[in-house]
């Protein structure tokens, strides 16, 4: 899996690391259309609709979770069943989050609380996401999702 995900992962280094050695445009004009992809997908996750969830995801997406890495198949076939029912099963309330724009390419980062019961367990956790978008012909797409919890 690793030689999978590596062309992957050097791509977002490449269009990263240049992308914010530019300075942030001051006004975002792409910020309501970038939050609207994000906030679509965690609300499709929460309503169990694999299918509105996947269209907001890129071909080459990488999801990091539960401490693997996983390309937009591996996802559709894995966590993503899991992951919609975890969130519909839990509230989650952001602390903090930050959406950063650049030429290319924007970062979503949040800090969250996630309360409730899921498979007779009850949860009580903090956690960060971070999710990197790229402008597509048909609007900007998830390329990649990190979600970390302790």
């Amino acid at each position: 899996m690793r030689r999978r995900l590596a062309p992957a992962i050097a791509a977002l280094f490449l269009i990263a690391v240049p992308a914010f050695a530019q300075e942030p445009d001051a006004e975002a004009e792409e910020s309501p259309a970038i939050r609207s992809v994000v906030q679509g997908f965690k609300a499709a996750l929460a309503a169990g609709d694999s299918t509105a969830a996947l269209g907001y995801l890129h071909a080459d997406l990488v999801v990091y979770e539960g401490g693997h890495a996983e390309t937009l198949a591996e996802y559709r076939a894995g966590h993503l069943a899991a992951d919609m029912e975890f969130a519909a099963a839990v509230e989650t309330e952001a602390v903090t989050q930050g959406l950063v724009v650049r030429p290319g390419m924007a970062l979503w980062v949040s800090e969250m609380e996630t309360k409730g019961e899921f498979r007779g367990r009850a949860i009580d956790s903090q956690g960060t996401e971070t999710i990197v978008l790229l402008p597509t012909d048909v609007g900007w797409k998830i390329l990649h999702v990190h979600w970390s919890t302790r």
